[in-house]
């Protein structure tokens, strides 16, 4: 070997240049591998990072759709609702124009509540409409909490309706009792509740009947006693009229003047002598098999909706597992 040559197996001694490492330890790449992969391992033999999962739960993923039965079971709970959901919104508009042309929510204002049918079909479409639309956008939007509420409203009304049914039957009797006693109060605010009237109008108008046991239960009235001083003494309104319209378009309110005094001959040609009591009470028994028959319906309509709704919830809790494990 030549003079001022250098062996390559010999450490270089050159100024500026650092000595080699020993041989224990590992070479230092001058470029950094990069990330390794999922399943990739890096410079050293194995994966530097452990591999990556994907969770719906943080990828946003969508989850997977509800099988073919169950989004049925969803859509026809959403239709059916969907249904209820509007005739509870026509009761309630029917209800609170009742009252606002009768006048009953401007004089209610700051006071107990009046005693009005129409206030009993707005209370009856608010919760017919709460309820139905719980069911209608819990179903559409796969909510299970509206879901849930929707279930517990069915099942308290169910129990309601039970208990008003096992009531009615229990207290039958005292309820054709009370008939005679509420036409009686009926009789006599006649003038002084406009809402009473109308009913009473109605009952007799429909029966044709008049008077609770007949006719002369008028006397009870302030306005239509014999011993009035007013015009209307000893007269009869014209719901208790055989003819109150005397073919005419409009009924002839004056039909019915001086009736009380006439003999019973006389009265029975111009107006109806029996009383309203038994024909009312013969009305309200034969319509026990309609009313029976519209209950069983309606309950088996809400069994229905609760037992398809508890099927979508189970369906709902079964896909949310799924998509909760990796």
């Amino acid at each position: 070997m030549e003079e001022g040559e250098r062996s390559p197996l010999l450490p270089q001694d050159t100024t500026g240049q650092k000595p080699p490492l020993s041989g224990s330890s590992p070479p230092i790449p001058s470029h950094p591998d990069p990330v390794p992969r999922e399943g990739q391992a890096g410079a050293w033999g194995c994966s530097c990072y452990p591999p990556v999962t994907k969770d719906r739960a943080w990828t946003g993923d969508p989850a997977p759709p509800l099988p073919a039965g169950s989004s049925c079971i969803k859509y026809l709970i959403f239709l059916s609702n969907f249904l209820f959901s509007l005739l509870g919104l026509l009761a309630l508009a029917i209800g609170l124009w009742g009252l606002a042309v009768q006048g009953s929510l401007g004089s209610a204002w700051g006071r107990p509540l009046p005693v009005d049918p129409m206030l009993g079909l707005v209370l009856g479409a608010l919760v017919v409409s709460a309820v139905s639309l719980a069911g209608c956008v819990g179903a559409l939007c796969e909510n299970t909490c509206l879901l849930r509420c929707f279930c517990g409203s069915i099942l308290a009304l169910l129990v309601l309706q039970a208990t008003a049914a096992a009531l009615t039957a229990a207290l039958w009797g005292p309820l054709q009792d009370g008939l005679e006693h509420a036409l009686r109060v009926a009789i006599t605010h006649y003038q002084d509740d406009l809402d009473l009237g109308f009913i009473l109008d109605q009952v007799q108008l429909g029966l044709q009947c008049c008077g609770v046991v007949s006719y002369q239960d008028w006397q009870q009235n302030l306005y239509f006693n014999c011993s009035s001083p007013g015009v209307q003494a000893c007269s009869l309104p014209a719901s208790c009229c055989i003819d109150p319209r005397e073919d005419g378009a409009s009924i002839n309110d004056q039909c019915g003047f001086g009736a009380l005094g006439l003999d019973v001959d006389a009265a029975g040609r111009v107006v109806h002598l029996e009383g309203c009591g038994p024909p009312l009470q013969r009305w309200l028994r034969g319509q026990i098999p309609a009313v029976g028959t519209a209950m069983i319906v309606a309950t088996g309509v809400q069994g229905a909706e609760l037992l398809l709704t508890t099927w979508l919830i189970q369906a709902l809790a079964v896909r949310k597992g799924a998509a909760s494990r990796p």
